[in-house]
C-alpha cells in the first residue's frame, strides 16, 4: 500500500498523480512539497460562528487539485502565487495567529500540502496553540488523508459544490467529485460529531458544510441538498452562499457568465426548508462582490 504522506510518490488526493514532489516534479496542484502561502490575516468574512467579533486566523495555501472555472482565488489556487515556507515557519505563523485574538486558526486549502500541516500543527501545539484549528476545503479530499488530521482538527470548512459529475468534469475537471466529496464529508463527521458551540455562539467543534449555488443550475443544488438530509440530517450545519460572481475563466462561459439572480438564490433556500433542513446560514445579495476577495500580498508569511 503506499504511504499517503510520501511526497516521492504523491497519492496524497482523489487525483493520484504519483509525482515525486519532494524532488521538484510537480502534479496537478503544480506544487512541490513544502508549503507555499499568499496571505495570513484575520478574516472577518466567515460564517458568523466562524469570524464572529474577533475574526479568523486565517491562512490561504497556493495551489489546488482542482481547476474551477470560476474561482475567485485563482492567482493563488491556479497561478500559484505564494512564497514557499518551511514547516517551522509555518507553526510559527499559526501561534502568531492567534497571537491576534482570534477565535480560532483557519486552514485555506491546506490539503495538497496535508503532511507537512500536520507537522506543522502538532509543533505548533506543543508551543501553545490552544484554539480551535478549522479544515477549509474544497471537499476534493481522500478519506485516508483525512484520518491523518484527527485529533489536530475541531472543525471541517468543506464545499460540496457539485451533485452532477457533468457539471463537476466541466467546471472543476473532476467526474467523481460528488462521490469524494460525499465520503471526504463522512470522515470528517466522523471526527468531530454534532457541531458544539460556546455560550457566545462560536463554533468550537463541528462540521460545516458550504454550497456556492451556481447560475443556471439550481436543480444541482438541490440535488445537493437532498444528499445532506439523507446523510446527516440536522446534525451538521449548511452554508448556501449567494456570492457567485463570474471571475477567472467564467466571464467566457455562457451558462456562468452572470451573477445569480434573487429568484435562483431563494429557491434554494426555500427548498433547504422544504425537505426539513434546519441548521445553516445564508447570504445576502450584497455578498456577490469581488471586494470580498483578499488581497493575496503576502502578508503574514
Amino acid at each position: 500500500m503506499t504511504n499517503i504522506s510520501d511526497m516521492t510518490n504523491c497519492v496524497l488526493c482523489p487525483r493520484e498523480c504519483h509525482a515525486d514532489r519532494a524532488n521538484g516534479k510537480l502534479g496537478f496542484c503544480r506544487m512541490n512539497a513544502l508549503p507555499h502561502a499568499a496571505l495570513a490575516s484575520v478574516h472577518m468574512w466567515e460564517e458568523p460562528c466562524i469570524s464572529g467579533t474577533k475574526g479568523s486566523g486565517t491562512v490561504f495555501f497556493s495551489g489546488c487539485n482542482l481547476k474551477c472555472v470560476f474561482c475567485q482565488n485563482f492567482d493563488i489556487s491556479q497561478q500559484n502565487n505564494g512564497k514557499e515556507i518551511s514547516v517551522s515557519r509555518l507553526a510559527e505563523i499559526f501561534i502568531e495567529e492567534q497571537n491576534k485574538n482570534v477565535h480560532n486558526l483557519n486552514l485555506v486549502s491546506a490539503g495538497h500540502f496535508l503532511p507537512a500541516v500536520k507537522e506543522a500543527l502538532i509543533l505548533a501545539k506543543e508551543k501553545g496553540l490552544k484554539i480551535p484549528v478549522v479544515y477549509n476545503t474544497n471537499g476534493y479530499e481522500k478519506t485516508e488523508a483525512l484520518r491523518e488530521l484527527e485529533g489536530l482538527v475541531d472543525i471541517y470548512l468543506p464545499d460540496i459544490k457539485y451533485f452532477s459529475p457533468e457539471l463537476s468534469n466541466e467546471y472543476s475537471f473532476a467526474e467523481n467529485y460528488f462521490e469524494t466529496a460525499l465520503n471526504a464529508v463522512k470522515e470528517m463527521y466522523r471526527q468531530t460529531g454534532k457541531n458544539i458551540f460556546d455560550e457566545t455562539g462560536i463554533m468550537k467543534k463541528g462540521v460545516i458544510i458550504r454550497h456556492l449555488v451556481l447560475p443556471n443550475h439550481r436543480d444541482d443544488s438541490k440535488k445537493i441538498l437532498d444528499d445532506i438530509k439523507e446523510n446527516f440530517g440536522n446534525n451538521v450545519y449548511v452554508s448556501i452562499m449567494n456570492q457567485y460572481t463570474p471571475m477567472y475563466r467564467a466571464k467566457e462561459i455562457k451558462k456562468l457568465s452572470r451573477r445569480l439572480t434573487t429568484f435562483e438564490y431563494e429557491d434554494v433556500i426555500n427548498y433547504f426548508f422544504d425537505i426539513g433542513l434546519k441548521n445553516g446560514y445564508m447570504q445576502g445579495r450584497l455578498s456577490a462582490s469581488d471586494a470580498y476577495t483578499p488581497k493575496f500580498d503576502l502578508r503574514g508569511i
